[in-house]
């Protein structure tokens, strides 16, 4: 292990905390623990780094280990304490990734600080040569006792052949804790995990033989069982949900039943946070399921998601959190669970992750009832209580223009968004924007089958003619557009611009961007937002659309997104179910999201 030289000038908060902790909170005998942050192959080396070290921290002790390496180490604390200083420190980039909790189990002599109290009494008299505090002009500090091998490569092995096979699973499984292996913990000791513990030595700066000797394998499996204890691992068999898992319950607590979820808060202030999830269903509402989620704050909008036949992932990440949510088809059920904490314990939870997905497992056919039917808007309101759900900056309407999806809206539903979502999870990009007009081409990011493509009006309307618009009037917060019904007043705007309609309806700010539609059903405009280009502030019922054939010309010009439109292709009067079941269904919602 390394420590850097230089540390930023915001550590001085968590330094003075650390140090309230240690002389507020007295350790008792029987709970110590400690932070071991770095171990050196000789003496010398670990007392520099310790007086390096204790510039920094208020309480650092160094121990001279059963391997025979010098041990450098912060506290003792009690072992709640400790979990709270790892993570902590970790997250502040204080100490190495690689430090973890120790019982103590493995210290022998105590060399650092010189001539101290130790935290933890000697096991044996001490053997090396006492070290005296250095004058202010430092003199080397000499190892009086020479490092010597602990064991010959031959006696290494023939040590780990000795090994029964738990003891080499909890090797491997040690390996796997700390990244250094990522095959199957079996207990066959073959190529992969000779590679995984060369890899290890070589991190702790010794000779990668890829055996480790007794001491090295002891120092490795401790480090592992303290800070798996430290973490409170714990399976958890959840009868209501009927799930079975493994999770950190020193960092998470049980908190309550909503259906479909069972909610863990954190705990300690850990930052940590999970979920299980489960519910009758299959594939309709492992989709539904998919979409609410992605809804909440907790998980966020930056990340890969990937939805399957049976299964389905979602990883967020934004500045301050990131999450991890998993579910699958179980029999007639649908199952998983959600993991969320803070930016800063990303390399905390990279040891806790592969764990939690190793042990998550169906335990039966029960699953927690939200009532029996299809996740529609009313069942998404009632399992979502209590949770924060992530809202748009704005929310505006549009429609599709092309059979591959692209969406025709306004340039406010786009302006200054951090990111545009349609119909509140397909992501999208803008592809063509004209801020005369004021319309702007979106397309989304993965592909769209639209259920209608809207088509053109060649006929002009006359005034007075029944026109209706298209949109989510209520911007987000009803799961389906509203039709809108008024009338072509004029074929131009008040000043005499040519491409614009006035119109008498009373349209909402949802409503910019919609389809305004003939009685065939065909778009004759699309709904500007309200008092668009205009300092005036204009009566209650007046509004105004770009007019089809403005759109036609800026949408097809060889210079914009020369985008293939359908034409309008009869002028007879749609009947109400043909009307409304082509309005809504090229009318889509736009989201703009910080």
């Amino acid at each position: 292990m390394r420590v850097s030289g230089r540390f930023s000038a915001g550590v001085l908060g968590l330094v003075l905390g650390l140090f309230a902790l240690l002389m507020g909170n007295p350790v008792l005998a029987q709970d110590r623990a400690w932070v071991q942050i770095e171990a050196q192959p000789d003496l010398n080396t670990a007392t520099d780094r310790a007086r390096a070290y204790a510039s920094v921290f208020p309480t650092v002790e160094g121990y001279h280990l059963q391997s025979g390496w010098y041990g450098i180490a912060l506290g003792p604390f009690t072992s709640d304490q400790a979990v709270e200083q790892l993570q902590s420190l970790m997250a502040q980039n204080m100490i190495p990734p690689d430090s973890y909790i120790s019982d103590g189990s493995s210290f022998g002599d105590q060399f650092w600080p010189v001539g101290g109290q130790t935290g933890l009494a000697p096991e044996a008299p001490i053997t090396e040569t006492p070290i005296t505090q250095p004058p202010a002009v430092e003199a080397p500090v000499v190892d009086a006792t020479p490092v010597v091998p602990e064991e010959s490569v031959a006696e290494a092995k023939a040590g780990e052949s000795a090994l029964d096979a738990p003891g080499r699973q909890e090797l491997q499984a040690a390996l796997k804790w700390y990244g250094f292996y990522d095959g199957k913990v079996d207990g066959a000791i073959g190529g992969g995990t000779r590679g995984s513990m060369a890899k290890w030595q070589e991190a702790q700066g010794l000779e990668a033989t890829g055996v480790l000797t007794s001491g090295q394998r002891k120092t490795l499996v401790e480090g592992y069982r303290g800070e798996e204890a430290a973490f409170g691992f714990q399976t958890v068999s959840e009868p209501e949900s009927g799930i079975e898992i493994t999770l950190p319950m020193a960092m998470v607590q049980f908190d309550r039943y909503t259906p479909p979820f069972v909610r863990y808060a954190e705990k300690g202030g850990s930052g940590v946070s999970a979920m299980l999830i489960s519910e009758p269903g299959t594939s309709a509402s492992l989709a539904g399921l998919y979409d609410v989620l992605q809804s909440l704050e907790i998980v966020p909008t930056e990340g890969e998601r990937a939805l399957g036949e049976t299964s389905f992932t979602i990883k967020g990440r934004n500045d301050q959190i990131e999450t991890l949510a998993y579910a699958e088809i179980a029999g007639s059920n649908v199952k998983g669970y959600l993991l969320s904490w803070k930016v800063g314990q990303s390399d905390l939870m990279q040891r806790v992750l592969p764990l939690v997905q190793s042990s998550f497992r169906s335990s039966g056919e029960k699953a927690m009832d939200p009532g029996l039917v299809p996740l529609d808007e009313a069942v998404k309101r009632g399992l979502l209580e209590g949770l924060a759900v992530k809202k748009p900056k704005l929310a505006r309407s549009g429609f599709f223009i092309d059979a591959k999806g692209s969406v025709l809206t306004t340039t406010e539903a786009v302006d200054q968004c951090g990111s545009i979502t349609l119909e509140r999870s397909v992501s999208a990009r803008v592809s063509f924007e004209d801020k005369a007009l004021g319309i702007a081409v979106l397309t989304p990011d993965v592909a769209l089958s639209p259920k209608v493509v809207a088509s053109f009006a060649s006929a002009a309307l006359g005034v007075g003619d029944a026109v209706a618009v298209s949109g989510y009037s209520y911007e987000d917060r009803l799961p389906a557009p509203v039709l809108t019904r008024g009338t072509l007043e004029e074929a131009k705007g008040l000043n005499g611009e040519a491409g614009l309609s006035r119109l008498s309806l009373q349209a909402l700010p949802g409503d910019a961007g919609g389809p305004v539609l003939d009685a065939s059903g065909a778009v004759m405009g699309m709904l500007q937002p309200a008092g668009a280009g205009s300092t005036k502030e204009l009566p209650p019922g007046v509004a105004f659309a770009v007019s089809a054939a403005a759109l036609t010309e800026a949408l097809t010009n060889p210079k914009g997104p020369a985008l293939a439109l359908n034409a309008q292709t009869t002028t007879d009067k749609a009947t109400p179910d043909a009307f409304n079941a082509a309005a809504r269904g090229m009318t889509v919602l736009v989201s703009c999201w910080p």
